[in-house]
């Protein structure tokens, strides 16, 4: 007999929507001095925290902007969202596990969009 969980929902959201929702969720807890921050939780709002770049109308801007190239699918425009890569090299190591690889007039079009947020 197995027992496995069954994925329901699955959805993308940037680092930037993540803390988003983190300052919600710490908030709340704040407001009941019953109830603290375990443990995981208060080392994912200090991640957010530490390496959130852009807000989240921008990132999710972003996103949508990448999701128009050709060559970018819906979870590496999140990806790279979340990574900002500013040369080749790092964008060419968010695409190492596609089974394509980009040339660089793909690669530098997908930094100018980048920059145009960062």
């Amino acid at each position: 007999m197995t027992i496995f969980k069954e994925k329901l929902d699955e959805e993308h959201l940037t680092i930037s929507e993540v803390k988003e929702l983190l300052q919600d969720v710490e908030a709340e807890r704040a407001a009941d001095p019953d109830r603290e921050l375990r443990y995981e939780l208060a080392r994912a709002i200090e991640h957010v925290n530490r390496f959130t770049v852009l807000d989240p109308e921008d990132s999710r801007a972003l996103v949508a902007e990448l999701e128009e190239l050709e060559k970018v699918d819906e979870a590496t425009a999140y990806k790279i969202a979340d990574l900002l890569p500013r040369d080749r090299d790092e964008l060419r190591a968010v695409f190492a596990k596609q089974r394509y690889a980009l040339d660089g007039d793909e690669l530098d079009e997908i930094l100018n969009v980048i920059a145009k947020y960062v």
